[in-house]
């Protein structure tokens, strides 16, 4: 016997995202200008992106900058959400010279996570010192 259930729920136009991880090895030898151009194509694809380390802040402004300009010329497109995540700073001085060499030698700053998000699907990231919260809108 087949039971019937209640007629189902329109939900609406829900719209598909996916979580993309990038290591900071695959932008490293790419120019800014490069490095904004494939993060763009990234979170225009409604994909938010883990990114491994941190853009230099010059970057972080133009990358801020592109996207405030794009929001009247690309249908549907608010804008972006981006966080970035650092360690807790409780290393010791042999810990911090450390991390001065690696990051130096890379190019940028690996113990950093930066999360960015179509504002379209990310509503807002918070941070607290021991986890993340990435709230999404319906």
């Amino acid at each position: 016997m087949v039971k019937k259930r209640g007629k189902k729920k329109d939900l609406g136009k829900i719209k598909g995202f996916t979580i993309q991880f990038l290591p900071y090895s695959e932008i490293r030898e790419l120019g800014s200008n490069e490095r904004i151009r494939k993060i763009l194509g990234i979170v225009l694809g409604n994909n938010i992106l883990i990114l491994q380390g941190r853009l230099r802040v010059e970057e972080e402004t133009r990358l801020i900058g592109d996207t405030m300009a794009m929001i009247d010329y690309v249908k549907d497109f608010k804008g972006i959400e981006l966080a970035v995540i650092t360690g807790n700073g409780k290393e010791g001085v042999l810990g911090k010279i450390k991390t001065g060499i690696v990051n130096k030698l890379s190019g940028g700053d690996l113990s950093a996570i930066t999360i960015i998000g179509p504002a379209t699907i990310v509503k807002e990231i918070k941070r607290n010192p021991k986890k993340i919260e990435l709230l999404l809108n319906k």
